[in-house]
């Protein structure tokens, strides 16, 4: 390894499949070498949280002496999962990952209860969607009342980690705000957890997390670890508030990001707090706000319509009539929980592969549905929308995005974003200085730029038609 211009630090992303471990100079963001581990998902959206430790050491372990020179660590991971553990520090149950709908009856009673979709936006910024931690605890409470009694902390996937990294255990956790926001019990509004919810669902909010403040470390890396003793541990972070920080994201910038999940989100310098529900009114991993919209059935429901029909990913067609809301595992946006995959409009004359960029449509659609609600009146509709995540490498999505939203498209050429803006937040803390300033140096969101083409109204006009002529059955239970 040549000699860095900086301190190291390492960023990890430790997301529904992998743990990826980047080690990064802070002068210059140059990843100086990394590592990926994997994990394994049940059926029913479960997953094991010590294997996602062991997944990070395998991690930072394959990054080899570079990440034994590091200064700092920052932890990103998947948001909304709910973690419980026992006396020891052990978790209880497997963890109910974020994509898990089954809490979709108590998310429906909780809404009614504390008085409608306006009070929980009002309190937490967000109507909580089932796959808001605050909803899986009410369904454990209800369907494994042995587990939730025997829980003694209450921690998201990031926070167990960062616990793990520190060995802080069951009684000194932390958290960040970005994170914390994505729970459905911490208040947008008091930045602090909100009791009566808490209540409401039976959860002592002694078994919560501490949540550190902008800037202020987690603590310190623990003996016996695959990193050097007594290095900062920052607080680290959901993956989208990362993903965000990856990117040195400045107000006014709209992101959509294409994984298991589509996301569209950007920075903003208001409190979001959307009564519809469409968009998310998280706080961002500093001192602002991260308005998001997000879609269960992105990338791996479109390549489950690829495998369908016996075509390649990007065997895309255009023109055709067909119409498909690829919602297979339920969905967030539009909310509709229970639904389940729509095909409409085939005619004798439809081809494979024009119900494939169907499917890409439908995916486009309910994300960009949402781009206007999560960007703040001021922002420039010229600005290109960054295209990240694994399927903004593709030509089809990225041709898909084009020519739904009419708008230009940017793709940055830095890849692991969320891994990258793990690892800013650690030169942040190390440095004393804003993590998205710091990346920002880095130029992470430098990549091609494709011009806007003309808005296809016709396609984006069925879509809609469909979406409201299916309601009724998309709902069905």
């Amino acid at each position: 390894m040549a000699a860095p211009d900086g301190p190291l630090v390492v960023g990890v992303d430790s997301s529904t499949q992998s743990t990826k471990a980047l080690v990064v100079d802070t002068a210059t963001g140059a990843v100086v070498a990394r590592g990926q581990a994997p994990h394994v998902v049940t059926d029913e959206h479960d997953s094991d949280p010590e294997q996602w430790w062991r997944a990070l050491a395998e991690a930072v372990d394959q990054c080899g002496p570079a990440a034994r020179q590091a200064a700092a660590v920052s932890v990103a991971g998947q948001q909304h999962g709910l973690v419980t553990l026992d006396a020891d520090g052990r978790p209880v149950r497997n963890a109910l990952l974020w994509n898990d709908t089954r809490s979709a009856p108590q998310r429906d009673r909780l809404i009614d209860e504390l008085g409608g979709p306006a009070e929980w936006a009002r309190r937490t910024g967000s109507v909580p969607p089932p796959s808001f931690t605050v909803t899986k605890w009410a369904w454990l409470r209800e369907n494994e009342p042995r587990a939730a009694a025997a829980t003694r902390a209450v921690r998201l996937p990031h926070d167990y980690l960062t616990g793990r990294l520190t060995g802080q255990g069951v009684h000194g956790g932390t958290t960040d705000r970005g994170d914390a926001s994505g729970s459905g019990w911490w208040s947008t509004a008091t930045e602090s957890y909100d009791e009566h919810i808490l209540g409401r669902v039976g959860l002592d909010p002694d078994l919560l997390p501490r949540v550190v403040g902008a800037g202020e470390p987690a603590g310190t890396v623990a003996k016996g670890l695959p990193l050097p003793e007594g290095i900062l541990v920052a607080a680290g972070t959901g993956d989208n508030m990362a993903g965000a920080l990856g990117l040195g994201l400045a107000p006014g910038r709209p992101v959509l990001s294409l994984g298991t999940s589509g996301t569209v989100y950007a920075v903003s310098e208001q409190r979001p707090a959307d009564p519809s529900g469409i968009v998310s009114g998280f706080a961002d991993a500093w001192r602002g706000w991260l308005p998001l919209a997000c879609t269960l059935n992105c990338t791996q429901a479109v390549d489950r319509f690829a495998t369908l029909l016996g075509l390649d990913r990007e065997a895309t067609e255009p023109g055709g009539s067909a119409v498909v809301l690829p919602f297979l595992d339920g969905e967030r946006t539009p909310d509709l929980p229970y639904a389940t995959g729509l095909v409409h409009g085939l005619v004798h004359a439809t081809s494979g592969g024009q119900v494939l960029q169907a499917a890409y449509d439908g995916a486009v659609f309910a994300l960009l549905r949402a781009l206007d609600l999560v960007l703040d009146d001021s922002a420039d509709p010229g600005e290109p929308i960054l295209l990240i995540g694994g399927g903004a490498r593709g030509t089809a999505w990225r041709e898909t995005v084009r020519r739904l939203s009419g708008r230009p498209v940017k793709v940055p050429r830095a890849d692991e974003l969320v891994a990258l803006g793990a690892a800013a937040q650690a030169a942040g803390l190390l440095l004393g200085r804003a993590p998205a300033a710091v990346a920002r140096e880095w130029d992470t969101a430098a990549g091609p730029e494709y011009p806007a083409v003309a808005r296809d109204e016709e396609a984006l006009a069925r879509l809609d038609a469909a979406l409201t002529d299916a309601d009724a059955l998309l709902r069905r239970r």
